[in-house]
């Protein structure tokens, strides 16, 4: 059972929400509305395999489908594509199906599609084999005609393609409708006969969000800046959805980047005025929106209590959606079934946990959270539980004993045979102190180490999870708890 966990930032009751609404790292967030419901997705880089998301409220969220389980291409089985993989999807609605878009640096534009945002999701689709393209968006047109807008690596510029009423190829080489300070995150938006494009600009932790405007969707557009930090504090404030309500009320969803959660997701109240979107509250009075904190609540919740990202597994019939592998799993590797109730993961050979094959993650969420599972091993294998943002530390069982895993380099804590542990990892993101602990009887904990520091590495917020590596052998797990403390 899956368990769902209502946070203290994020939804405030019945009428009023506190930002971020999702206080955990969902990059580059992009958002529709389809009916009554809403749908997100965002950059999951070199894990597997984009999750979707769904709201009632815009508020609250639960994952409901992962579209991909692999990438089909060199490096992916053996963990050599660190920072690569899903960058800046765009989701959108089109003649009855769900169509997600996004480029990889290294292999190319893919897309792929569904009647039901539950899935299943088709498999993905290469629509063109090319390098460093970035932040594709489709737009289908009231004519039919169907277009692709997308930047290039190292942000910019903003170019827009013909593409097939299917999606699934381009027509041309593309149109150049736009070159600005690291523009990127390219958004496609129609209304009132004006083409929008809705892109950041100016880098992820100091810019800023811009709006073009044009009657022809190959310009020329129009500017204008509509979201800045000003006085603030949330950095950044760029990249994500212009988004309305069914009763035409508009809202804007982005991300800001933290040095260890990763990029957390704001929404902010947005308005039209003169056809231009107006986003946040011009504080300052210079015409440019900033972010607030905290605003009345888009829609009233469902009833009896609004329901938030599931974290735990007790590895009963199926893995939740929030876990996602790192890299390629090899499904002969790992099951559910061998010991029921347990999660099962045999060892394959690794030098530590960033080549570890079959790396179990999910993404810490909130300021302060503590995470428990229990393991089992057998013979020459390393497993346990892991913590990862731009460094990997790890501790478990080992043949020797209890270790702890820092940089690669492996020490002995507690000498001995044990038939189970338990394990607790305590992390604080506002005071950036987070400590491994083990126990044999699950009651008295003893701290491993000292206390560490994190930081968000390779486009990612910090993860934490379960592994198994080694020359061979097996882990088995009994449960994974994630408590939000905070």
């Amino acid at each position: 059972m899956q368990a769902q966990l209502r946070l203290r930032w994020g939804d405030q009751g019945n009428d009023t929400y506190i930002n971020p609404i999702l206080n955990a790292d969902f990059s580059d967030p992009d958002v529709i509305r389809v009916g009554e419901k809403y749908y997100m997705v965002a950059s999951d880089f070199h894990f597997m395999g984009m999750q979707v998301l769904e709201s009632d409220d815009m508020v609250n969220w639960r994952y409901i489908s992962q579209i991909y389980a692999r990438i089909d291409e060199s490096g992916w089985d053996d963990n050599q594509h660190y920072a690569g993989g899903s960058w800046a999807p765009a989701i959108r609605y089109h003649e009855g199906r769900f169509y997600v878009y996004f480029c990889t640096p290294d292999e190319g534009l893919y897309m792929s599609s569904a009647s039901d945002a539950h899935g299943p999701w088709t498999p993905l689709h290469l629509v063109k084999r090319v390098k460093k393209w970035e932040d594709p968006c489709p737009l289908w047109d009231d004519d039919g005609q169907a277009y692709l807008g997308r930047s290039q690596h190292r942000a910019g510029p903003i170019i827009v393609h013909r593409m097939s009423p299917d999606g699934k190829q381009l027509l041309d080489d593309g149109v150049t409708v736009y070159t600005g300070p690291v523009a990127e995150g390219t958004k496609f938006l129609k209304r009132n006969g004006w083409y929008y494009l809705i892109i950041p600009e100016g880098g992820v932790s100091q810019g800023w969000q811009t709006v073009l405007r044009s009657r022809s969707i190959y310009g020329p557009y129009g500017r204008r800046i509509v979201l800045e930090q000003g006085s603030t504090s949330i950095n950044g404030p760029h990249q994500g959805a212009l988004v309305d309500t069914p009763d035409g009320h508009w809202w804007f969803y982005h991300f800001q980047s933290t040095p260890v959660l990763g990029r957390v997701i704001h929404l902010q109240p947005a308005r039209w005025k003169n056809d231009w979107p107006m986003i946040g509250v011009d504080i300052d009075g210079n015409g440019i929106g900033e972010p607030i904190y905290m605003w009345q609540k888009p829609l009233p919740s469902p009833a009896p209590t609004p329901f938030s990202l599931q974290t735990d597994d007790d590895f009963n019939d199926s893995l939740g959606l929030q876990w996602q592998w790192n890299h390629n799993p090899d499904n002969s590797h790992w099951n559910l079934s061998e010991k029921y109730g347990w999660l099962t993961i045999q060892a394959q050979p690794a030098d530590s946990l960033k080549t570890c094959r079959n790396m179990l993650t999910q993404k810490v969420i909130g300021y302060k959270s503590e995470c428990t599972t229990v393991v089992t091993a057998k013979e020459s294998c390393f497993a346990g539980m892991f913590c990862s943002g731009k460094r990997f530390l790890g501790a478990g069982l080992s043949p020797k004993g209890v270790f702890f895993e820092k940089a690669g380099k492996r020490v002995i804590v507690h000498k001995g045979h044990f038939q189970k542990l338990y394990l607790r990892l305590t992390l604080d993101c506002k005071s950036n102190q987070h400590q491994f602990h083990y126990s044999i009887d699950g009651i008295h904990f003893t701290a491993i180490a000292a206390p560490f520091t994190l930081e968000a590495g390779y486009w990612k917020g910090i993860r934490t999870g379960v592994f198994c590596y080694g020359k061979n052998g097996e882990a088995n797990f009994d449960y994974f708890k994630q408590h939000i403390l905070e």
